[in-house]
Protein backbone atom coordinates (compact mmCIF):
# COMPACT_ATOMS: atom_id res chain seq x y z
CA UNK A 1 0.00 0.00 0.00
CA UNK A 2 0.87 3.65 -0.35
CA UNK A 3 0.24 5.20 3.06
CA UNK A 4 0.33 8.83 4.16
CA UNK A 5 0.83 9.60 7.84
CA UNK A 6 -0.03 13.18 8.79
CA UNK A 7 1.84 14.28 11.92
CA UNK A 8 5.43 13.07 12.44
CA UNK A 9 5.55 13.50 16.20
CA UNK A 10 6.27 11.01 18.95
CA UNK A 11 3.37 8.79 17.91
CA UNK A 12 3.07 9.48 14.17
CA UNK A 13 6.70 8.80 13.28
CA UNK A 14 6.89 5.39 14.99
CA UNK A 15 3.58 4.50 13.31
CA UNK A 16 5.01 5.45 9.92
CA UNK A 17 8.09 3.35 10.63
CA UNK A 18 5.92 0.41 11.68
CA UNK A 19 3.92 0.56 8.43
CA UNK A 20 7.06 0.83 6.32
CA UNK A 21 8.63 -2.05 8.21
CA UNK A 22 5.70 -4.21 7.15
CA UNK A 23 6.52 -3.64 3.50
CA UNK A 24 4.46 -0.59 2.58
CA UNK A 25 5.53 2.73 1.05
CA UNK A 26 4.98 5.51 3.59
CA UNK A 27 5.08 9.28 3.15
CA UNK A 28 5.03 11.29 6.35
CA UNK A 29 3.75 14.86 6.43
CA UNK A 30 4.65 17.46 9.04
CA UNK A 31 4.79 21.24 9.21
CA UNK A 32 8.07 21.03 11.17
CA UNK A 33 10.78 21.30 8.53
CA UNK A 34 13.46 20.26 11.03
CA UNK A 35 11.63 17.00 11.76
CA UNK A 36 11.23 16.35 8.04
CA UNK A 37 14.92 16.96 7.36
CA UNK A 38 16.00 14.65 10.19
CA UNK A 39 13.71 11.88 9.00
CA UNK A 40 14.95 12.13 5.42
CA UNK A 41 18.50 11.87 6.75
CA UNK A 42 17.52 8.69 8.57
CA UNK A 43 17.92 10.31 11.99
CA UNK A 44 15.60 10.62 14.98
CA UNK A 45 14.21 14.14 15.38
CA UNK A 46 13.66 13.42 19.08
CA UNK A 47 15.26 10.93 21.49
CA UNK A 48 13.81 8.23 23.67
CA UNK A 49 11.74 5.95 21.40
CA UNK A 50 12.98 2.37 21.61
CA UNK A 51 14.07 0.91 18.23
CA UNK A 52 13.11 4.02 16.25
CA UNK A 53 16.68 4.92 15.32
CA UNK A 54 17.29 1.44 13.94
CA UNK A 55 14.08 1.55 11.92
CA UNK A 56 14.92 4.93 10.38
CA UNK A 57 18.50 3.94 9.59
CA UNK A 58 17.20 0.95 7.68
CA UNK A 59 13.93 2.12 6.12
CA UNK A 60 14.82 5.62 4.89
CA UNK A 61 17.84 4.60 2.74
CA UNK A 62 15.69 1.82 1.27
CA UNK A 63 13.10 4.35 0.15
CA UNK A 64 10.32 2.78 2.22
CA UNK A 65 9.80 5.91 4.33
CA UNK A 66 10.14 9.55 3.33
CA UNK A 67 8.90 12.78 4.87
CA UNK A 68 7.66 16.05 3.43
CA UNK A 69 6.01 19.33 4.36
CA UNK A 70 3.93 19.23 1.17
CA UNK A 71 0.54 17.50 1.24
CA UNK A 72 0.58 17.20 -2.55
CA UNK A 73 3.41 14.68 -2.25
CA UNK A 74 1.55 12.48 0.19
CA UNK A 75 -2.25 12.57 -0.07
CA UNK A 76 -3.22 12.14 -3.76
CA UNK A 77 -3.73 8.49 -4.69
CA UNK A 78 -2.81 7.21 -1.24
CA UNK A 79 -4.51 3.97 -0.29
CA UNK A 80 -4.75 5.15 3.31
CA UNK A 81 -4.24 8.42 5.18
CA UNK A 82 -3.60 8.16 8.93
CA UNK A 83 -3.94 11.40 10.92
CA UNK A 84 -1.99 11.80 14.18
CA UNK A 85 -1.99 15.59 14.54
CA UNK A 86 -2.14 16.66 18.21
CA UNK A 87 -5.28 18.06 19.80
CA UNK A 88 -4.66 20.18 22.90
CA UNK A 89 -6.95 21.98 25.32
CA UNK A 90 -6.93 25.67 26.18
CA UNK A 91 -6.80 27.21 29.63
CA UNK A 92 -10.55 26.75 30.02
CA UNK A 93 -10.36 23.05 29.21
CA UNK A 94 -11.91 23.40 25.74
CA UNK A 95 -10.35 21.54 22.79
CA UNK A 96 -8.27 23.63 20.41
CA UNK A 97 -8.92 22.17 16.97
CA UNK A 98 -6.81 24.70 15.05
CA UNK A 99 -3.99 22.33 14.07
CA UNK A 100 -6.32 19.45 13.25
CA UNK A 101 -8.70 21.66 11.27
CA UNK A 102 -5.78 22.97 9.22
CA UNK A 103 -4.49 19.47 8.52
CA UNK A 104 -7.97 18.23 7.63
CA UNK A 105 -8.46 21.07 5.16
CA UNK A 106 -5.16 20.22 3.48
CA UNK A 107 -6.08 16.54 3.34
CA UNK A 108 -9.48 17.37 1.87
CA UNK A 109 -7.98 19.57 -0.87
CA UNK A 110 -5.84 16.69 -2.11
CA UNK A 111 -7.99 13.68 -1.29
CA UNK A 112 -8.68 11.31 -4.17
CA UNK A 113 -11.27 8.58 -4.54
CA UNK A 114 -10.89 5.13 -3.00
CA UNK A 115 -8.87 6.39 -0.03
CA UNK A 116 -9.29 5.18 3.54
CA UNK A 117 -8.93 8.08 6.02
CA UNK A 118 -8.26 7.18 9.65
CA UNK A 119 -7.99 9.57 12.59
CA UNK A 120 -5.93 8.26 15.51
CA UNK A 121 -5.72 11.45 17.60
CA UNK A 122 -7.77 11.30 20.81
CA UNK A 123 -11.03 13.19 20.22
CA UNK A 124 -14.22 14.29 22.00
CA UNK A 125 -17.08 11.92 21.28
CA UNK A 126 -18.80 12.75 18.00
CA UNK A 127 -15.90 14.59 16.36
CA UNK A 128 -15.23 12.10 13.56
CA UNK A 129 -18.82 12.11 12.36
CA UNK A 130 -19.79 15.73 12.96
CA UNK A 131 -16.52 17.56 12.24
CA UNK A 132 -14.17 15.51 10.06
CA UNK A 133 -16.71 13.96 7.67
CA UNK A 134 -18.25 17.28 6.50
CA UNK A 135 -14.83 18.95 6.39
CA UNK A 136 -13.36 16.23 4.19
CA UNK A 137 -16.43 16.10 1.94
CA UNK A 138 -16.45 19.88 1.53
CA UNK A 139 -12.73 20.08 0.80
CA UNK A 140 -12.62 17.17 -1.63
CA UNK A 141 -16.03 17.22 -3.30
CA UNK A 142 -16.16 13.49 -2.57
CA UNK A 143 -18.84 11.63 -0.62
CA UNK A 144 -17.91 9.55 2.43
CA UNK A 145 -19.11 5.98 2.18
CA UNK A 146 -19.17 6.14 -1.62
CA UNK A 147 -15.92 7.77 -2.74
CA UNK A 148 -13.82 7.37 0.41
CA UNK A 149 -14.14 5.83 3.86
CA UNK A 150 -13.69 7.57 7.20
CA UNK A 151 -12.77 5.66 10.35
CA UNK A 152 -11.73 6.46 13.89
CA UNK A 153 -9.09 4.27 15.54
CA UNK A 154 -7.47 5.69 18.70
CA UNK A 155 -3.75 5.36 19.27
CA UNK A 156 -3.22 3.41 22.50
CA UNK A 157 0.56 3.49 22.86
CA UNK A 158 2.99 5.08 25.27
CA UNK A 159 5.94 7.12 24.06
CA UNK A 160 9.17 5.24 24.56
CA UNK A 161 7.62 1.85 23.84
CA UNK A 162 5.36 2.42 20.82
CA UNK A 163 6.45 -0.63 18.83
CA UNK A 164 5.88 -3.00 21.76
CA UNK A 165 2.50 -1.46 22.57
CA UNK A 166 1.33 -1.79 18.96
CA UNK A 167 1.71 -5.54 19.34
CA UNK A 168 0.30 -5.74 22.86
CA UNK A 169 -3.02 -3.93 22.69
CA UNK A 170 -6.08 -4.62 20.50
CA UNK A 171 -6.57 -2.10 17.68
CA UNK A 172 -9.96 -0.48 18.16
CA UNK A 173 -11.85 0.77 15.12
CA UNK A 174 -15.13 2.55 14.58
CA UNK A 175 -16.34 3.19 11.03
CA UNK A 176 -19.23 5.09 9.50
CA UNK A 177 -20.16 2.21 7.23
CA UNK A 178 -19.79 -1.55 6.88
CA UNK A 179 -17.46 -1.03 3.93
CA UNK A 180 -15.34 1.35 5.99
CA UNK A 181 -15.06 -1.22 8.76
CA UNK A 182 -13.88 -3.84 6.29
CA UNK A 183 -11.32 -1.47 4.81
CA UNK A 184 -9.99 -0.46 8.24
CA UNK A 185 -9.75 -4.06 9.40
CA UNK A 186 -7.85 -5.05 6.27
CA UNK A 187 -5.53 -2.06 6.68
CA UNK A 188 -4.54 -2.75 10.27
CA UNK A 189 -4.16 -6.46 9.70
CA UNK A 190 -1.71 -5.57 6.93
CA UNK A 191 0.38 -3.12 8.98
CA UNK A 192 0.31 -4.60 12.49
CA UNK A 193 1.12 -7.86 14.24
CA UNK A 194 -0.42 -8.82 17.57
CA UNK A 195 0.91 -10.72 20.55
CA UNK A 196 -1.06 -13.67 21.87
CA UNK A 197 -2.78 -12.67 25.09
CA UNK A 198 -4.58 -15.24 27.19
CA UNK A 199 -5.84 -12.53 29.56
CA UNK A 200 -8.23 -11.03 27.01
CA UNK A 201 -11.86 -12.04 26.65
CA UNK A 202 -11.30 -12.53 22.91
CA UNK A 203 -8.35 -12.84 20.60
CA UNK A 204 -5.97 -9.91 20.37
CA UNK A 205 -6.20 -8.10 17.03
CA UNK A 206 -8.54 -5.60 15.36
CA UNK A 207 -11.67 -5.01 17.44
CA UNK A 208 -14.63 -3.29 15.75
CA UNK A 209 -16.67 -1.17 18.17
CA UNK A 210 -19.42 -0.48 15.66
CA UNK A 211 -19.31 3.32 15.48
CA UNK A 212 -16.72 6.10 15.64
CA UNK A 213 -18.41 7.39 18.78
CA UNK A 214 -17.83 4.10 20.61
CA UNK A 215 -14.16 4.07 19.61
CA UNK A 216 -13.77 7.72 20.64
CA UNK A 217 -15.30 6.99 24.04
CA UNK A 218 -13.17 3.88 24.56
CA UNK A 219 -9.99 5.96 24.38
CA UNK A 220 -11.38 8.68 26.62
CA UNK A 221 -12.62 6.07 29.09
CA UNK A 222 -9.31 4.26 29.47
CA UNK A 223 -7.35 7.46 30.04
CA UNK A 224 -9.97 9.21 32.18
CA UNK A 225 -10.10 6.11 34.38
CA UNK A 226 -6.42 6.57 35.14
CA UNK A 227 -6.85 10.22 36.09
CA UNK A 228 -9.81 9.42 38.35
CA UNK A 229 -7.94 6.50 39.90
CA UNK A 230 -4.87 8.66 40.57
CA UNK A 231 -7.16 11.31 42.06
CA UNK A 232 -8.52 8.70 44.47
CA UNK A 233 -4.99 7.58 45.36
CA UNK A 234 -3.96 11.19 45.97
CA UNK A 235 -7.01 11.72 48.18
CA UNK A 236 -6.02 8.66 50.22
CA UNK A 237 -2.42 9.92 50.39
CA UNK A 238 -3.40 13.32 51.78
CA UNK A 239 -5.55 11.68 54.44
CA UNK A 240 -2.84 9.15 55.31
CA UNK A 241 -0.34 11.93 55.99
CA UNK A 242 -2.62 13.43 58.63
CA UNK A 243 -3.52 10.04 60.13
CA UNK A 244 0.03 8.77 60.57
CA UNK A 245 -0.38 6.06 57.92
CA UNK A 246 1.92 4.94 55.09
CA UNK A 247 -0.43 4.99 52.09
CA UNK A 248 1.98 3.00 49.92
CA UNK A 249 1.77 0.01 52.26
CA UNK A 250 -2.00 0.40 52.37
CA UNK A 251 -2.31 0.41 48.58
CA UNK A 252 -0.03 -2.62 48.29
CA UNK A 253 -2.25 -4.43 50.78
CA UNK A 254 -5.50 -3.36 49.10
CA UNK A 255 -4.27 -4.40 45.66
CA UNK A 256 -3.46 -7.91 46.90
CA UNK A 257 -7.20 -8.48 46.48
CA UNK A 258 -7.93 -9.04 42.77
CA UNK A 259 -10.74 -6.47 42.51
CA UNK A 260 -8.65 -3.55 43.77
CA UNK A 261 -6.41 -1.69 41.32
CA UNK A 262 -5.52 1.53 43.12
CA UNK A 263 -2.84 3.55 41.31
CA UNK A 264 0.11 5.30 42.94
CA UNK A 265 -0.22 8.84 44.31
CA UNK A 266 2.22 11.49 43.15
CA UNK A 267 3.15 15.15 43.07
CA UNK A 268 1.64 15.70 39.61
CA UNK A 269 -0.19 14.09 36.69
CA UNK A 270 1.57 15.17 33.49
CA UNK A 271 2.01 14.33 29.84
CA UNK A 272 -0.04 14.71 26.69
CA UNK A 273 -2.68 12.18 27.77
CA UNK A 274 -3.85 11.72 31.35
CA UNK A 275 -4.30 15.39 32.35
CA UNK A 276 -5.70 16.36 28.93
CA UNK A 277 -8.14 13.65 27.82
CA UNK A 278 -10.47 13.94 30.84
CA UNK A 279 -11.03 17.51 29.72
CA UNK A 280 -11.95 16.27 26.25
CA UNK A 281 -14.44 13.95 27.92
CA UNK A 282 -15.82 16.81 30.03
CA UNK A 283 -16.22 18.84 26.83
CA UNK A 284 -18.77 16.23 25.72
CA UNK A 285 -20.20 15.38 29.15
CA UNK A 286 -19.89 18.56 31.27
CA UNK A 287 -22.02 17.08 34.05
CA UNK A 288 -19.47 14.34 34.82
CA UNK A 289 -18.84 15.42 38.41
CA UNK A 290 -16.59 12.50 39.35
CA UNK A 291 -14.26 13.19 36.43
CA UNK A 292 -14.19 16.93 37.16
CA UNK A 293 -13.51 16.47 40.87
CA UNK A 294 -10.61 14.09 40.27
CA UNK A 295 -9.05 16.41 37.69
CA UNK A 296 -9.36 19.40 39.98
CA UNK A 297 -7.88 17.48 42.93
CA UNK A 298 -4.91 16.23 40.90
CA UNK A 299 -4.13 19.81 39.89
CA UNK A 300 -3.66 20.70 43.57
CA UNK A 301 -0.94 18.13 44.24
CA UNK A 302 2.15 20.26 43.39
CA UNK A 303 0.96 22.95 45.84
CA UNK A 304 0.17 20.26 48.42
CA UNK A 305 3.65 18.75 48.11
CA UNK A 306 5.31 22.15 48.45
CA UNK A 307 3.16 22.57 51.56
CA UNK A 308 4.69 19.38 52.97
CA UNK A 309 8.11 20.94 52.42
CA UNK A 310 7.08 24.17 54.15
CA UNK A 311 5.68 22.27 57.13
CA UNK A 312 8.97 20.40 57.54
CA UNK A 313 11.31 23.29 56.77
CA UNK A 314 9.53 26.37 58.03
CA UNK A 315 9.50 29.73 56.28
CA UNK A 316 10.74 29.15 52.73
CA UNK A 317 11.64 32.79 52.08
CA UNK A 318 14.99 32.83 50.23
CA UNK A 319 15.40 29.06 50.77
CA UNK A 320 17.22 27.43 47.86
CA UNK A 321 15.02 24.49 46.87
CA UNK A 322 16.22 22.04 44.26
CA UNK A 323 13.45 20.41 42.22
CA UNK A 324 14.61 17.07 40.89
CA UNK A 325 13.05 16.39 37.50
CA UNK A 326 11.71 18.65 34.77
CA UNK A 327 10.17 15.78 32.78
CA UNK A 328 6.57 14.81 33.40
CA UNK A 329 7.63 11.23 34.17
CA UNK A 330 10.83 9.31 34.67
CA UNK A 331 12.96 8.32 31.70
CA UNK A 332 11.13 10.50 29.18
CA UNK A 333 12.51 13.76 27.83
CA UNK A 334 9.19 15.56 27.66
CA UNK A 335 7.72 18.41 29.70
CA UNK A 336 4.15 18.45 28.37
CA UNK A 337 1.90 19.46 31.30
CA UNK A 338 4.80 18.59 33.61
CA UNK A 339 4.35 19.18 37.31
CA UNK A 340 7.67 21.02 37.39
CA UNK A 341 6.03 24.28 36.33
CA UNK A 342 3.35 24.33 39.02
CA UNK A 343 5.91 23.15 41.58
CA UNK A 344 8.32 25.95 40.75
CA UNK A 345 5.46 28.47 40.81
CA UNK A 346 4.30 27.23 44.22
CA UNK A 347 7.83 27.53 45.60
CA UNK A 348 8.26 31.04 44.20
CA UNK A 349 4.96 32.15 45.74
CA UNK A 350 6.32 31.12 49.13
CA UNK A 351 9.44 33.19 48.58
CA UNK A 352 11.78 30.28 47.83
CA UNK A 353 14.50 30.26 45.19
CA UNK A 354 13.60 27.28 42.95
CA UNK A 355 16.37 25.47 41.06
CA UNK A 356 15.89 22.51 38.74
CA UNK A 357 18.02 19.51 37.80
CA UNK A 358 17.17 16.81 35.28
CA UNK A 359 19.61 14.28 33.79
CA UNK A 360 17.80 14.39 30.45
CA UNK A 361 18.00 18.17 29.99
CA UNK A 362 20.96 20.50 29.54
CA UNK A 363 21.18 23.78 31.42
CA UNK A 364 20.33 25.69 28.25
CA UNK A 365 17.27 23.52 27.64
CA UNK A 366 16.06 24.15 31.19
CA UNK A 367 16.53 27.89 30.78
CA UNK A 368 14.51 27.84 27.54
CA UNK A 369 11.71 26.28 29.57
CA UNK A 370 11.87 29.18 32.00
CA UNK A 371 13.58 27.09 34.69
CA UNK A 372 16.78 27.97 36.55
CA UNK A 373 19.27 25.06 36.47
CA UNK A 374 21.30 24.00 39.49
CA UNK A 375 25.04 24.12 38.92
CA UNK A 376 25.58 20.81 40.70
CA UNK A 377 27.85 22.22 43.42
CA UNK A 378 26.28 25.18 45.18
CA UNK A 379 24.49 24.59 48.51
CA UNK A 380 20.76 23.92 48.62
CA UNK A 381 18.47 24.01 51.64
CA UNK A 382 16.03 21.36 50.42
CA UNK A 383 15.34 18.99 47.57
CA UNK A 384 11.95 18.01 46.19
CA UNK A 385 11.49 15.09 43.77
CA UNK A 386 9.13 15.87 40.89
CA UNK A 387 10.01 13.14 38.34
CA UNK A 388 10.85 9.51 39.10
CA UNK A 389 14.04 9.23 37.06
CA UNK A 390 15.83 6.00 37.87
CA UNK A 391 19.03 7.90 38.64
CA UNK A 392 17.42 9.50 41.68
CA UNK A 393 16.97 6.16 43.44
CA UNK A 394 20.64 6.07 44.47
CA UNK A 395 20.94 9.68 45.63
CA UNK A 396 21.72 10.52 49.25
CA UNK A 397 21.97 13.64 51.37
CA UNK A 398 25.71 13.84 50.81
CA UNK A 399 25.14 14.90 47.20
CA UNK A 400 23.56 18.17 48.33
CA UNK A 401 25.67 20.40 50.56
CA UNK A 402 23.69 22.26 53.20
CA UNK A 403 20.48 20.27 52.77
CA UNK A 404 18.01 20.21 55.68
CA UNK A 405 14.87 18.65 54.17
CA UNK A 406 14.16 16.15 51.39
CA UNK A 407 10.63 15.72 50.03
CA UNK A 408 9.93 12.72 47.79
CA UNK A 409 6.91 13.35 45.59
CA UNK A 410 7.32 10.13 43.61
CA UNK A 411 8.49 7.48 46.11
CA UNK A 412 11.78 7.05 44.27
CA UNK A 413 14.27 7.98 47.01
CA UNK A 414 15.63 5.41 49.46
CA UNK A 415 14.75 6.68 52.97
CA UNK A 416 17.73 4.88 54.45
CA UNK A 417 20.06 7.16 52.47
CA UNK A 418 18.53 10.29 54.03
CA UNK A 419 18.85 9.59 57.75
CA UNK A 420 20.68 12.83 58.51
CA UNK A 421 17.96 15.16 57.19
CA UNK A 422 14.24 15.58 57.66
CA UNK A 423 12.79 13.17 55.12
CA UNK A 424 9.21 13.58 53.85
CA UNK A 425 7.42 11.24 51.49
CA UNK A 426 4.09 12.05 49.84
CA UNK A 427 1.41 9.89 51.43
CA UNK A 428 3.45 9.11 54.55
CA UNK A 429 3.45 10.85 57.91
CA UNK A 430 6.66 12.89 58.36
CA UNK A 431 9.30 11.28 60.54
Amino acid sequence: MRIAVVGMGKIGLPLAAQYADRGHHVVGVDINAHFVACINDGREPFPGEAHLADHLARLVPAGALIATTDYTEAIPHADAVVVVVPLLVDGEGSPNFAAMDSATRDIGRHLTADTLVIYETTLPVGTTRSRWRPALETGSGLVEGRDFHLVYSPERVLTGRVFADLRKYPKLIGALSVEGERAARAFYEAVLEFDDRSDLARANGVWDLGTPEAAELAKLAETTYRDVNIGLANQFAVFAESAGIDIHRVIEAANSQPYSHIHRPGIAVGGHCIPVYPRLYLHTDPGASIVRTAREFNVTMPEHTVGLLANAYGDLTRARVLVLGAAYRGGVKETAVSGVFDTVDALAKRGAVPLVQDPLFSDDELRKLGLEPWDGDSPVDAVLVQADHREYGTLDAGAFPGIRVAVDGRRILDPLRWRDVTFVQLGVATR
